[in-house]
């Protein structure tokens, strides 16, 4: 018998639980076993897709302390939504039938310190794909320019760019995939924006969708 699809709130709950065990240094490394890896062999049935940062520094089953077959991972630098990207997380949504998606930030983006950059009047051209990619980035950046008085790509705050970029990015799924709307619309799936701080190893709800945080 299959077992019944948890509810979002449920399964946030559960990644705030591990992420609490990591930041305490208490681990409990679930689900990392050889019978784990074997009860996979066959099929997989995540309890959540998350969608993050590319940075070495954010090994998602490690800083929710989950295990092999947890999470669908997605990543890139920035978290920027692509054709890709939101691609996967619609076959998690709809073929893994998992019940939330994260959007990880973080703190100390190397994406985002780019896309402040490259702002400056005197930037130098970026390659092309790391332009594209970045570009996603830039109306963040330009919108806390125009909200932070005297604010120039030297002095503003990249962690308020961050936060606004990770709001975007919420919205942009919401709005680019017809398939992720409806589910949240139906109560099936709710929608995390959550930042990571390095330092200290918090994952903090920024934004949500279809859930309480």
């Amino acid at each position: 018998m299959t077992a019944p699809r948890p509810a979002p709130a449920t399964v946030w709950e559960e990644m705030r639980r591990g992420n609490a065990r990591f930041v305490a240094g208490e681990p409990r490394h679930p689900r990392q076993d050889v019978e784990r890896r074997h009860e996979l062999e066959a099929a997989q049935k995540p309890r959540a897709v998350l969608f993050g940062c590319s940075d070495s520094r954010l090994a998602a089953e490690i800083i929710f302390d989950k295990g092999l077959g947890d999470l669908f991972v997605v990543r890139n630098a920035g978290q920027v939504v692509s054709d890709s990207a939101i691609a996967s997380i619609e076959y998690a949504v709809a073929v893994l039938d998992v019940s939330l998606i994260i959007v990880l930030a973080h703190d100390q983006c190397g994406a985002v310190r780019a896309a402040i950059d490259s702002t400056a009047l005197d930037a130098p051209e970026l390659p092309p794909h790391i332009w594209r990619l970045i570009a996603k980035i830039v109306p963040a950046v330009r919108r806390v320019l125009r909200s932070t008085e005297g604010a120039t790509p030297d002095t503003i705050d990249a962690e308020l760019v961050g936060r606004e970029h990770l709001r975007n990015t919420v919205d942009e799924l919401m709005a680019s995939s017809r398939l992720i709307s409806d589910a949240v619309a139906d109560g099936r799936l709710a929608i995390v924006g959550a930042n990571y701080r390095l330092g200290e190893g918090t994952a903090i709800a920024q934004v949500s969708v279809g859930i309480d945080d």
